[in-house]
């Protein structure tokens, strides 16, 4: 009979550093470090080709970091169920270790079927907190003081690993067998504990000065911004660690006294509010999975058609929309796998409220966008963008403003709307004014698919006008209660005070994406 052993089953927790289950495992016995890819979970429609070779990046520098403390790491394909009985079937099992998921629905109801199979074989199931999440929550009172205690405790050392004989490690398929098309994304972050170290660093040091000024611009935030979201996303790297590189980052600058001191500590701290946006976030999905799917608030069903019109969602997909500073946003994203925030949350407006697209299928097309897709953060934040959570104060973007705004030279739209060489920069964001928009328009370049400016009066009117009815408020009162920071009330007294507000009243509008 071979020695029990203890399964440590890596998900979105790609790390030896910071990693409770493998050190509380590896106390109690021999430690299997296992990673299983499940055909199924990419087959769903928000992963994509460019998440899967972020994780085999990931799961290359995790293999070669188990190896030194003694165990490389295991790799199956299929089901997690079949694959813990095959193991089960050759060593005997004396408990699973694992870190809790806030993640889709997918993994969510797999996660029950591991439950079920490990109460089956009386194989105990330990899951442990690797975020500011907490399972099981009630209400949110007391829940940043929480999140600060956890942030604040020592980071878990890598332990030493006993090494298991006669085992083959296994490799991850390729995508294509996996059903995964191919995703060009030439610049996209690379993976691995390696490469999340390097970008903490150089925001910490060198990049991060400009990072309250810089981050709503995409003329800067892809330098200025900590661009950390993958790495957090795929587990690479704790927030924890990252919060306490921040806060020695902090007192290390308070002590200093060279130049430029205060706009490094302003930078600091506004990067240490978001980590703690970035677990608001997620324990919203995390209390109410119904989110992915359905409007938090139910006065907003069938608001708008449940099937998009084919036209105007292909054109926003494709950065064709005629409207160039929302195209140059959707082709950088494409191509890169990250936009700054506001950049985000101004592709998801105009797809909801100009172009009156349902979330869901615009949200799904980002979801496989963006490398660092964290569902917990994701739906939450579609939905609040497209007015829907009930809590929020509605934010409808204007594009051509943004693009003025941001990129007044238009920059960024020459280096991704290259067909637009030819139109003058006063009329880069508009160019359909331009003398010689006959030239380009409709020809290497389309005209716009709505009237902005009309388009968004009339999504204004309607959401508006749900907003007006008591059982509204009635309901938005309970959200709030459930999901809302404590920090605000619910800003949505009466239409004509929230339409006069530039900026949103909800602190929940914050840059989530550094």
């Amino acid at each position: 009979m071979r020695q029990p052993v203890h399964i440590v089953w890596f998900k979105k927790d790609l790390r030896v550093y910071d990693h409770a289950a493998l050190k509380r495992a590896s106390l109690r016995g021999p430690a299997l470090p296992l990673y299983i890819v499940e055909p199924d979970l990419w087959s769903q429609p928000d992963m994509s080709g460019r998440h899967y070779a972020f994780l085999l990046e990931s799961l290359d520098c995790l293999r070669n970091e188990l190896a030194r403390l003694g165990q490389p790491l295991i790799i199956r394909t299929g089901p997690v169920t079949s694959v813990l009985e095959s193991i089960r079937s050759r060593y005997p099992v004396a408990g699973l270790w694992s870190h809790e998921e806030t993640g889709n629905a997918w993994t969510y109801e797999r996660d029950k079927q591991v439950a079920a199979w490990c109460r089956n074989h009386g194989v105990p199931w330990t899951e442990c907190r690797q975020t500011g999440v907490i399972r099981g929550l009630i209400n949110r009172n007391g829940w940043a003081s929480r999140w600060d205690g956890f942030m604040g405790e020592m980071p878990v050392d890598a332990p030493q690993l006993s090494p298991l004989e006669q085992l083959d490690l296994g490799e991850p398929p390729a995508a294509q067998s996996l059903g995964l098309a191919d995703d060009a994304c030439p610049g996209r972050q690379t993976g691995g504990r390696r490469a999340a170290f390097t970008t903490l660093q150089s925001f910490l040091h060198e990049r991060g000065k400009s990072y309250r000024a810089a981050m709503a611009t995409p003329l800067k935030a892809f330098s200025a911004c900590s661009r950390l979201s993958p790495y957090f996303a795929f587990g690479t790297l704790s927030l924890r660690e990252a919060a306490q590189a921040t806060w020695e980052r902090q007192r290390d600058l308070k002590k200093s006294d060279f130049p430029g001191r205060t706009t490094w500590q302003g930078a600091m701290q506004s990067f240490s509010g978001r980590l703690h946006w970035h677990c608001h976030f997620m324990q919203k999905l995390e209390n109410e999975p119904r989110l992915e799917f359905e409007n938090l608030h139910k006065a907003y069903d069938g608001l708008r058609p449940e099937i998009p019109n084919r036209e105007r969602l292909t054109a926003w997909q494709d950065g064709e929309t005629g409207l160039p500073f929302v195209d140059a946003c959707m082709r950088a994203l494409t191509a890169t796998g990250w936009m700054n925030f506001r950049m985000r949350a101004m592709l998801v407006a105009v797809s909801s409220y100009h172009l009156w697209l349902d979330w869901r299928q615009p949200g799904l097309h980002l979801a496989r966008l963006f490398t660092d897709y964290e569902p917990g953060i994701h739906w939450p934040q579609v939905q609040m963008q497209s007015g829907t959570t009930g809590i929020n104060t509605i934010r409808i973007y204007n594009p051509i403003k943004q693009g003025i705004d941001q990129d007044p030279d238009g920059q960024f739209v020459r280096q991704w709307l290259p067909e637009l060489i030819d139109i003058d920069t006063a009329f880069i964001h508009t160019p359909w004014k331009a003398p010689n928009a006959g030239k380009v328009l409709g020809k290497s370049y389309p005209f716009p698919v709505v009237d902005y400016l009309s388009a968004a009066k009339q999504a204004r009117e309607k959401v508006w006008a749900i907003r007006k009815s008591n059982t509204y408020v009635e309901q938005a009162r309970g959200i709030q209660d459930r999901h809302g920071s404590r920090k605000s009330g619910i800003p949505m007294r009466g239409a004509t005070t929230a339409r006069k507000k530039s900026k949103p009243a909800h602190p929940d509008q914050k840059d989530l994406f550094g």
